[in-house]
């Protein structure tokens, strides 16, 4: 029964490659993402300066109710490292790093950073990877977990596996390219300027001549920003306005300055 399973899905994942195609519910995609935000919470230092957290809540928020697809409990985290990264986990989790908002200009940058890593969710990417990652793997005896044959302690089984191997945070070029166009839209429906988007890819790129330390964990993880660059500069270009920056932004950014420097991940 097993291989036939294998058989039918991978035929399924062979004919529709760049489709959507999930063996997980919305619900279930929920539950393992609680689960493992809660093992993130337990490894990444979290920045609890509640002004800093508000204000990157409120940037959430906003975007997410521009959101396409399921209406996720979305959440959003600021991990205290100094590398520029951020992360999203299935069903709604947003992990933003502090070092994106050390290195950003304007608040249009990091709701463009955000506003991919929603469209990551919204576009159910994570589902996708589970999938894919399940069919890979029918030998862990995940497939009933995600089917729904286990319950609480089967969805921490799933998320735990999945987060050992960085399946929730290695998603594919197709699924970047995605990310940015949805979240790019997703950013000007909030009232953004979409420029804020491709800005913050040039400012990875002055990084990374400057500090390649500062941006090694986001290349490893996602695509080189030069050829994203070029794809989204037409587009951001088109219809213009929205906001660039505002003072609760640079107030922000003062207000980091003035505490302890956020610490470097750990290397593995």
């Amino acid at each position: 029964m097993r291989a036939l399973v294998t058989i039918v899905l991978c035929a399924a994942l062979v004919a529709y490659p760049h489709a959507q195609f999930s063996l997980v519910s919305v619900e279930q995609e929920i539950e393992i993402g609680q689960q493992a935000n809660a093992q993130v919470r337990k490894e990444v230092p979290e920045l609890r300066d509640e002004q800093v957290a508000g204000y990157i809540r409120s940037l959430g928020r906003r975007l997410a109710q521009q959101a396409s697809g399921p209406k996720y409990p979305y959440t959003f985290s600021v991990a205290d490292y100094r590398e520029i990264n951020a992360f999203a986990l299935p069903g709604g989790p947003v992990w933003i790093h502090r070092g994106v908002l050390h290195a950003a200009t304007n608040e249009s940058q990091v709701a463009g950073v955000l506003a991919h890593e929603v469209a990551h969710i919204a576009q159910r990417h994570a589902a996708s990877q589970l999938t894919k990652a399940t069919v890979a793997n029918l030998g862990l005896g995940l497939l009933g977990a995600v089917l729904g044959n286990g319950g609480g302690a089967s969805a921490a089984q799933v998320a735990a596996s999945f987060l050992t191997n960085g399946i929730f945070l290695k998603f594919s070029r197709d699924d970047e390219r995605e990310a940015d166009a949805a979240g790019l839209q997703i950013l000007r429906r909030a009232g953004w300027d979409g420029r804020g988007m491709v800005e913050l890819f040039e400012v990875l790129q002055r990084e990374a001549k400057r500090n390649p330390g500062s941006v090694e964990v986001f290349f490893s993880s996602h695509p080189s920003p030069q050829d994203r660059i070029a794809r989204l500069q037409a587009e951001a270009g088109r219809g213009g306005g929205g906001t660039r920056d505002t003072p609760q932004f640079q107030a922000i950014k003062a207000r980091l300055q003035k505490m302890a420097p956020p610490r470097a991940m750990p290397r593995h």
